[in-house]
């Protein structure tokens, strides 16, 4: 027989061993989710770059496959607690909350030029991801303020190449976050 000092000890143990499990999911789907949208920052920016007459096709397009991908990665890897449900449709809904706000703030309220625009969206982004560290862990804080920090110097020190800078930046550095995720 185990004392209760053992039975604690065990029961902790296993606790220990649920929450890194939970932790090691829950950044593994981040991680394909990171590297998702970075590869298709990347070509936005790039194409922003090149062709600064079509950024803003180029970015709708990011936008909406970026989405329909999140739909696709929730699809094909639905939640282990979910018990058979199907699609949330909550997802949908923080995407249509999310942009619905970025665009008022950005076409609305203010109106903001290519370089505030290139600004704006990913320290936006970056915002969410530092939040969310605060809960599902310190990876994703890292890679919300190494970002938003390399973003301000672009916005503040890089001449006509910022498109480019933030293709680097943004969308390379959101995969190798998201590869960073998987080893953690």
């Amino acid at each position: 027989m185990i004392d209760s000092k053992e039975a604690s000890a065990a029961l902790a143990d296993i606790d220990d061993i649920v929450q890194r499990v939970k932790q090691s999911q829950l950044y593994e789907l981040a991680s394909h989710a990171a590297v998702w949208w970075g590869v298709l920052v990347f070509a936005g920016n790039l194409a922003t770059w090149l062709w600064p007459v079509y950024a803003v096709y180029a970015w709708v397009a990011v936008d909406v496959v970026g989405v329909v991908g999140m739909v696709v990665l929730r699809l094909v890897n639905p939640p282990r607690h979910s018990h058979g449900r199907g699609f949330d449709i909550r997802l949908l809904l923080l995407f249509l909350l999310f942009f619905a706000f970025g665009y008022l703030c950005t076409n609305v309220l203010g109106h903001f030029g290519p370089r505030q625009l290139g600004t704006f969206w990913p320290l936006y982004f970056m915002l969410f991801y530092s939040l969310a560290g605060l809960w599902f862990g310190y990876a994703f804080i890292a890679i919300g303020l190494g970002i938003s920090a390399l973003t301000l110097i672009g916005y503040f020190y890089i001449g006509e190449a910022f498109p480019l800078w933030m293709a680097f930046v943004n969308g390379a550095g959101l995969i190798l976050g998201g590869f960073w995720m998987r080893r953690i």
